[in-house]
Formats: C-alpha cells, structure tokens, sequence
C-alpha cells in the first residue's frame, strides 16, 4: 500500500510518501520521499491576519502539483493537514475552499491539540527506555508542541503560538510567553528530574545533522548551545553558502535554537533524541489504520 501525507506549515509545505508492507505480523513503514516548498505563509498572517493573493496562487499550484505526484505515485489514500498560520488567518477557510475548487485537494485545518496527538502517535513513546521520563518538543514556524510522558504514558501535553517564522516578524505575543513558562514550572513540579528530551521539525532535524552525528545518537544541549553561537555569529549568507543551508531554513534555525535552549535549560534537559518524524509521518499512521479498519470490517 501506498500513502501520502500533506502538511501544510507556517515556514513550508511538504508532501510524504510512504509505502507500507504487510508481509509480517508488525507492518513496515518505509518512506519513499518527501517534497518541501518554501511557502512561508506565517510571513503573512503574523504580520497581515490573512494570506496575500499573491501566496494563495502559490499554494494552488503547489497543492496542484502535488495531486499530480499521488496521481503518478497511485496512492491508496492521502489527508493534508494545515497547522498554526492557517488556522490563524482571517481568510484561511476562503482559502482552503478555494483550493478546493481549483484542484479537488480536501486541506483539514487542525488546531494545536491534534497537531500534537498526530505527532505523538508516532510511537514516540516505544523507542526510548520506558522507565524514564521524557519531554517532547515539535517546534514549527507558529507554534511549538511540548507534552510529557513517562513509562510510556502521556502526563501533559499543550501548543503554544511561539514559532520560528512568528518569532522573526515579531509577534510572538509576552501572553504566550508567559503561558508557556507556567507550562513548563507544572512539569517541574510534577517531574522534578532531569528529564531527556525528543525533538521534531526540521530545524532539530538539520541541527543533528550539521553536528555530524549518527543516526540515533542524542544532540547534547551543550552541543547545541555551540552550534547556536556558532550560526549567530555567522552571516546568513555563509549560512546558506558555507553550510549549505535552503534559504528559508538558514534564518528560522536561529529562533529554533533559541526555543529549543529555553525550554531545556528550564526543565534541566541534558540531551535531545532526535527520530526524525512529524506530523507528515503521523499522518501516515492515520491512514495506514483507518485503511486497515475498512478492508477489515464486514461486508
């Protein structure tokens, strides 16, 4: 079987493929590829409330091409999620119709609880040691998803309006500032020790790598505080010419970093696991179940 995932983000538009083996008693999930485009429609909405014309016709054609891609792929189903900036603008229910009509793409806007669900259905949970306790962290360009878990069981979970792309236009209002750090002094109370942390999004993702590490070895927060000054200190054209970053990641990395340091210096988080999964990938599991259940059920 074949899926597709579409999520639709503040910074950037994806599109996952995924194909799915039933050939044992556990499926197998195994990625086939994944397109991004640089959309950026939070630049819009933490600024304006709304997306421009001019942005809407880009996402039409991306949605467009992507319907095209599933149509070669001949995917068994496919779901597109629109997070933070699309739930946000004045006319993103305007503009998911229109698309709509354009292109024949269904886009759910979902709100942070879900985006989070979706995220940690994963089986983030199953990877680490389950006796511990273990701190979450999805950073995306609107917002950032925190929950808690421990022996493989969800404590706290809740989404927070700081973003990367929110944080460079400036709109990062000091209410959710604040709601985030009375957030983050319950998990203390009810997780007073050090906690190891899971990171998601692209930035985490990119930060992993250009540390240089192996796939499943833990980015210290040392090691991410060099980084971080590293990159501060570094123009963004030797940002995107030096280390070789796109040009809408070599400025949101900054702003990532500094989410990521916040939250782990608060909560005495010493080391980051990075998987490499999203809600793209959550998607997929979504499906893959809701498939299974139909063919399963009686005629």
């Amino acid at each position: 079987m074949k899926f597709a995932a579409i999520d639709i983000g503040s910074n950037a538009i994806r599109i996952l493929f995924y194909n799915v083996f039933e050939d044992g008693e556990v499926p197998v999930f195994k990625k086939i590829s994944l397109t991004r485009l640089p959309i950026r429609l939070g630049e819009d909405v933490f600024s304006d409330g709304r997306i421009s014309e001019r942005k809407i016709q880009k996402l039409i054609r991306s949605m467009s091409a992507f319907k095209a891609l599933m149509d070669v792929h001949e995917v068994n189903g496919y779901r597109a999620y629109a997070t933070s900036a699309m739930r946000e603008a004045e006319n993103g229910l305007e503009v998911i119709q229109k698309i709509y009509f354009e292109t024949g793409m269904v886009i759910n806007i979902i709100d942070g609880k879900t985006e989070a669900d979706v995220i940690f259905s994963n089986k983030i949970t199953e990877a680490p040691d389950p006796k511990k306790s273990y701190l979450f962290i999805d950073v995306g360009g609107g917002s950032t998803e925190i929950t808690l878990f421990s022996k493989n069981k969800k404590i706290l979970s809740s989404s927070f309006n700081i973003g990367t792309v929110r944080m460079l236009t400036g709109k990062v209002m000091e209410e959710d500032r604040k709601r985030m750090k009375l957030f983050l002094k319950e998990i203390k109370e009810k997780c007073p020790e050090d906690l190891h942390g899971i990171g998601s999004g692209g930035n985490i993702n990119r930060l992993h790598k250009l540390a240089a590490l192996k796939e499943g070895k833990p980015l210290s927060v040392k090691k991410l505080k060099d980084m971080y000054n590293t990159l501060k200190a570094m123009s963004y054209h030797d940002r995107t010419h030096i280390l070789g970053l796109n040009t809408d990641r070599a400025d949101v990395i900054i702003p990532a970093c500094e989410i990521f340091l916040y939250i782990c210096k608060f909560c005495n988080v010493k080391q980051i696991i990075v998987p490499k999964i999203g809600l793209s990938d959550g998607i997929i599991k979504e499906l893959y179940l809701e498939h299974k259940t139909a063919t399963e059920e009686p005629a």
